[in-house]
């Protein structure tokens, strides 16, 4: 389980995008939704995910995965944005 650090990157992440607000157009919030991982990036992630779960990941590999942990927060907050707007 993940603590909240009050200055993680995540965190700075959600006061910079505000999730709990709208303000993007129809448009915008439409195209930011459209943002995924590919798959090839699922199938890494999936791959350190099983790794990690049986205590496997060398240290480069844990950075990486904290790297699409990161991604995937702030993609996160961005989707939470869109689905605001496009609700107001």
């Amino acid at each position: 389980m993940r603590t909240v650090n009050a200055n993680g990157e995540a965190t700075i992440w959600a006061r910079i995008i505000q999730p709990e607000n709208d303000g993007l157009s129809p448009d915008a919030a439409r195209a930011l939704l459209e943002l995924r991982f590919c798959e090839r990036d699922r199938a890494r992630m999936s791959e350190l995910a099983e790794k990690n779960k049986e205590g496997r990941l060398s240290e480069e590999e844990r950075a990486e995965l904290e790297g699409y942990v990161k991604v995937g927060d702030v993609l996160s907050l961005l989707h939470l944005k869109a689905r605001k707007s496009l609700k107001g």
